[in-house]
């Protein structure tokens, strides 16, 4: 999914704020356990990196899109910046959750005032900003318990419908978001440099 331009990209893909959504314990396999909490201001770092990590692995590495480089040095740059996640930590319009493993940060999902750009979408609405998984991870049902956590948080912070953006190539997470009743109403080019990504729009009524 995406933002306006100039701010972060608000890409959601797969591989509390006020509704008693303190520490969730999640098993993903023996030995291991990983922890949902809300995001904290000393995380910034960690998002950060994370954030920057994930999109390497995902779009260039694994779906191979060609992004000069040029554009995805750019683009990490201000997209992935300490400062500016500090900025949107603090927002109080949004929430951020975070994966929590071994004490390290291998997911997070973001949500907040609708930005797509759809004629029928409102700021009032509320978006699925990101929803970001360390390769380590994917595949382990986190996806599912993230959409779990954050949706009872857009459902009581909107006045309209959820609104959900994802690369166009990116099958998995659109039949991720399927199984939660979103469906593609619209689609735009997301400029990641010079180069632009089609992007789908995805809307639960």
């Amino acid at each position: 999914m995406r933002g306006p331009s100039g701010s972060a990209r608000h890409r959601c893909f797969c591989r509390d704020s006020g509704l008693n959504l303190s520490r969730r314990a999640v098993q993903l396999g023996p030995m291991s356990t990983l922890l949902i909490r809300s995001a904290r201001p000393d995380d910034a770092p960690a998002l950060t990196r994370l954030g920057r990590e994930v999109f390497v692995h995902t779009f260039v590495e694994d779906f191979s899109i060609p992004y000069p480089a040029e554009d995805l040095a750019r683009y990490l740059d201000s997209s992935f910046d300490v400062s500016s996640t500090v900025e949107r930590l603090a927002d109080p319009g949004q929430a951020w959750w975070v994966a929590e493993r071994e004490g390290r940060l291998v997911g997070f999902a973001n949500a907040g005032p609708n930005t797509l750009p759809h004629e029928d979408a409102r700021a009032s609405h509320a978006e699925l900003r990101r929803l970001y998984l360390a390769r380590e991870v994917q595949g382990m049902g986190l996806g599912v318990r993230f959409m779990d956590t954050v949706l009872p948080w857009m459902e009581a912070h909107t006045d309209g419908p959820l609104w959900i953006g994802v690369w166009s190539g990116n099958h998995r997470a659109q039949r991720l978001y399927a199984r939660y009743g979103f469906r593609v109403v619209g689609g735009y080019r997301y400029p990641v440099g010079s180069w632009f990504d089609d992007e789908y729009i995805l809307r639960r009524d």
